[in-house]
């Protein structure tokens, strides 16, 4: 189902679940605020998203994801907060890591997704143990920061 999804779906489906996490509840106001559209595009989304049995819709209620709705929201949101981390670790500035991570998490291949969040994994988290001979993530870190300064400087 989730590949079936558009990338506006998918919007829509983090939307939800960010606003959930946040507040506990979920209505047509605070999701056309957090997608910068108006609520009548909300409104229209959200009948299209209990079509496929995503959300449950309750006109003067507001908005839950069902069980279903709920796994899908969940892997588009850990896709891009994996995206956001990677790119702030190589470095992106937070507000553009945040803005690309959202492009990446639609544009990608499934098996893509997979390798970059198996590199993330290894490079933050098995590599504190012994695999990596000690090299903790702040010395990778504090190396790539280094070399990216003397890259910096090679243009100038």
């Amino acid at each position: 189902m989730e590949n079936s999804l558009s990338s506006r779906n998918e919007d829509y489906l983090r939307a939800i679940y960010n606003i959930i996490e946040r507040k506990g509840y979920a209505k047509i106001k605070d999701i056309s605020r957090e997608l910068g559209v108006h609520p009548s595009s909300a409104t229209e989304m959200m009948k299209k998203l209990a079509n496929r049995g995503l959300i449950i819709y309750e006109k003067f209620s507001g908005v839950t994801l069902t069980y279903q709705g709920e796994d899908i929201a969940k892997a588009i949101f850990k896709r891009h907060e994996t995206f956001a981390k990677l790119l702030k670790m190589i470095l992106v500035p937070g507000d553009i890591a945040e803005k690309d991570a959202h492009v990446l998490e639609h544009g990608l291949h499934p098996r893509t997704i997979l390798q970059l969040t198996r590199f993330l994994v290894f490079i933050s988290e098995e590599c504190e143990g012994p695999l990596c001979a000690g090299m903790a993530m702040k010395d990778w870190r504090e190396l790539f920061e280094s070399y990216c300064e003397w890259e910096d400087s090679q243009i100038k």
